[in-house]
């Protein structure tokens, strides 16, 4: 029997881990290890500081469906792997594997710059959202400016522009938008930008939003320092604020960096070839927000990085599996797709408005893009939620 363990339990490792016991049936031994029981339905958070979402409606325990669907889990921080000897050491023991799948998503660099951990909010936790959450119920009784946006190096911009059109519908729906100032910064080349090198009118529609909402923009730029009261940006500019949501850089997490075998990148990101199997190590493989995925383009002035979204995640996970059944029936020809071709899909939420994101490649060159917006509500948002969370209560991970 191959033994594969699973570092991670959110898109990629639930996927991987689902579709190796899926497709290896009783020939395949699959250890999920996470030192979370829960999963959690990210891309939904951005609802919860306003009331949209609360933290049970998007998340759920994961180890009914693994064990229903035949992997085990293991509720334990995995802390190390030794790929000579093939261990993973955990706060709960040790686990040796023939395979090895690192799905361990991101850790977020808050000491980005001076201030930020301490005066900025970040939506992209439960507890990060529910901390906005109280934090604009006081902020509506003396409201004052806003500054939303990213800060160099981070790759996650969607969230933050959703963020932004989310809160801004907010300051509306309480009142209180004229009293308020909101700032939107970003280190993208262009607004649209996302990482991705934009879109066809991506520029061009958010600049029309921008304007739509009197929302004031500033790209280029990254965080210098943050005070309690006000925003340094890189080029010098002092936004005040009394409210700030900052997308911070992923950078890879502590199993990572305390395996330096693994030949991580600066930024703490796994190696992998286009088939997501280290370089090294044939029996190691890489799915979603872990893999190192260079960009294909020069940042003009600040830097930032790619996105590592739900579907790049979900798809990648797919791969790891498919490869390592072929490998362990013999087969040398693996199945390849890479990070910057896999198909662009994303819906950006815009306050109760959306914008459909469709392309046949994340990266350029592409012969399909195009961006739809829908100013009557954002139901589609809201059907791809539903959809996601239900295929995976029941470990359908084969769907797309």
């Amino acid at each position: 029997m191959t033994t594969t363990v699973v570092i991670g339990g959110n898109f990629a490792g639930m996927t991987a881990a689902l579709e190796i016991k899926r497709k290896g049936k009783e020939a395949h031994k699959v250890i999920l290890i996470d030192k979370s029981p829960l999963f959690l339905f990210i891309p939904s958070l951005i609802w919860v500081p306003f009331g949209r979402r609360e933290i049970k409606d998007i998340s759920f325990r994961k180890d009914g469906i693994l064990q229903k669907k035949g992997v085990d889990f293991i509720n334990a921080e995995a802390l190390k792997v030794d790929p000579k000897t093939q261990v993973v050491y955990t706060d709960k023991g040790e686990f040796k594997y023939d395979h090895l799948v690192i799905a361990t998503g991101p850790k977020v660099k808050y000491d980005v710059a001076p201030g930020v951990a301490e005066h900025a909010y970040y939506v992209g936790t439960p507890n990060g959202a529910m901390k906005i959450r109280k934090a604009l119920e006081e902020f509506k009784k003396d409201p004052g400016p806003i500054v939303v946006g990213a800060t160099q190096n981070a790759g996650c911009m969607g969230a933050a522009y959703e963020f932004l059109f989310n809160i801004e519908k907010w300051l509306r729906d309480q009142k209180i938008r004229k009293k308020v100032d909101l700032y939107w910064i970003t280190p993208e080349d262009y607004l649209g930008h996302f990482g991705i090198d934009g879109m066809p009118l991506a520029e061009s529609m958010l600049t029309g939003f921008m304007k739509m909402f009197n929302i004031h923009f500033r790209t280029q730029v990254g965080v210098k320092e943050m005070e309690k009261d006000k925003v340094i940006l890189t080029n010098g500019e002092v936004l005040p604020s009394k409210f700030t949501m900052l997308m911070p850089p992923f950078i890879g997490v502590d199993f990572v960096t305390n395996s330096p075998e693994l030949h991580a990148n600066a930024a703490g990101y796994v190696p992998a070839g286009d088939d997501y199997r280290h370089p090294d190590y044939p029996n190691i493989w890489t799915a979603g927000i872990a893999v190192n995925v260079p960009l294909p383009f020069t940042p003009k002035t600040v830097p930032f990085a790619a996105p590592k979204t739900g579907y790049p995640s979900d798809e990648t996970g797919k791969v790891v599996a498919e490869n390592i059944i072929r490998v362990t029936k013999g087969e040398t020809k693996l199945k390849e797709k890479p990070w910057g071709k896999i198909p662009g899909l994303c819906i950006m939420d815009a306050g109760k408005k959306e914008v459909i994101i469709v392309s046949d490649k994340l990266f350029k060159p592409r012969s399909f893009a195009i961006m739809i917006p829908n100013v009557i509500y954002d139901f589609n948002k809201i059907l791809f939620e539903k959809y996601f969370l239900w295929k995976t209560k029941n470990g359908y991970s084969f769907l797309p």
